[in-house]
């Protein structure tokens, strides 16, 4: 029997590593492939057959929703699965990609259970499961977890499901309820807050020091405790109202806050992994606001 094809695309080598080794860790024989961006992608599969597309959103040259819409407008594409991979989990970006033709949605951060329950579920629609099963472990045939569906949101048109990252954040909490070395200078003007999202949940931070490169991250120690090369996704806002940068990245470093082992507070080295020219300006702007601390060095 054939085996699957599968098509990465991320212009972030660490999510493209990602996705790969959850796949062929919960998939052995499955082939993959990558590309850095629509444009490779495009190439990619204009010689070779692919079963699977998991594609990211926002990349450089060529959009995942502008590489959608080219597929859909492909014969011998049009019917092939696509999941779109992405941190964008607002309601009206899961709507425009259900317009396009997407074939389901998955939000960054994810486990690799969820990854292995959005694939299974896809290939099952377009009759590939077998294939799949024939290299899959005997623990991976059974039905995935349902999940809730956008049918509501769109009047039934497809069963997309909206990540648990799109849902509500939780308040962050005061910068004055953290301790003194968490609370950024009074260069950074403001308490410097965002939400980190984790594949397990979501942990309200503190942003002690922002760069190009990195974030220097406090949050209040609890059940979730984030974990060395985990990914996940850190949502920064300029103001109310403004609009939410969502950050992909991987914790570089974990270490308490203060020099104690039943400290309070963690302080983390969040590391961008984003290579969207859209997303580094945005950046820039928050640094050059004042957002972040002037003398946080990279690495350091």
């Amino acid at each position: 029997m054939s085996k699957v094809n599968v098509l990465v695309v991320d212009d972030a080598p660490f999510i493209r590593d990602l996705i790969k080794k959850g796949l062929r860790g919960q998939f052995p024989g499955i082939a993959v492939e990558e590309a850095v961006n629509g444009r490779k992608a495009q190439q990619l599969l204009g010689r070779e057959r692919f079963d699977l597309i998991l594609c990211d959103w926002e990349m450089p040259e060529m959009s995942g929703l502008e590489l959608l819409a080219w597929c859909r407008a492909q014969e011998a594409l049009k019917t092939v699965p696509f999941i779109m991979v992405t941190s964008r989990g607002d309601k009206e970006n899961v709507v425009q990609a259900i317009q396009a033709g997407v074939s389901d949605y998955i939000g960054k951060p994810f486990s690799n259970e969820q990854l292995a329950t959005k694939v299974r579920k896809a290939l099952g629609r377009a009759g590939k499961l077998d294939a799949l099963a024939a290299g899959a472990p005997t623990r991976m045939l059974a039905t995935g977890v349902a999940n809730d569906s956008l049918a509501a949101l769109t009047g039934g048109r497809a069963e997309v499901v909206r990540p648990a990252a799109a849902q509500a954040p939780q308040p962050a909490p005061a910068a004055a309820q953290a301790p003194a070395a968490a609370r950024p200078s009074a260069a950074s003007g403001g308490r410097g807050q965002g939400q980190l999202r984790l594949a397990a949940g979501t942990l309200p931070c503190v942003i002690k020091a922002l760069s190009l490169k990195e974030a220097a991250l406090v949050v209040r120690r609890g059940e979730l405790l984030p974990q060395v090369l985990e990914s996940a996704v850190l949502d920064l806002e300029q103001g109310e109202g403004a609009e939410t940068a969502r950050l992909n990245g991987y914790l570089h470093a974990v270490a308490a806050l203060e020099p104690r082992p039943d400290s309070e507070w963690l302080q983390l080295s969040f590391r961008f992994v984003d290579r969207d020219p859209q997303k580094l300006d945005y950046l820039s702007r928050l640094i050059a606001r004042g957002t972040a601390q002037r003398h946080f060095v990279p690495g350091a």
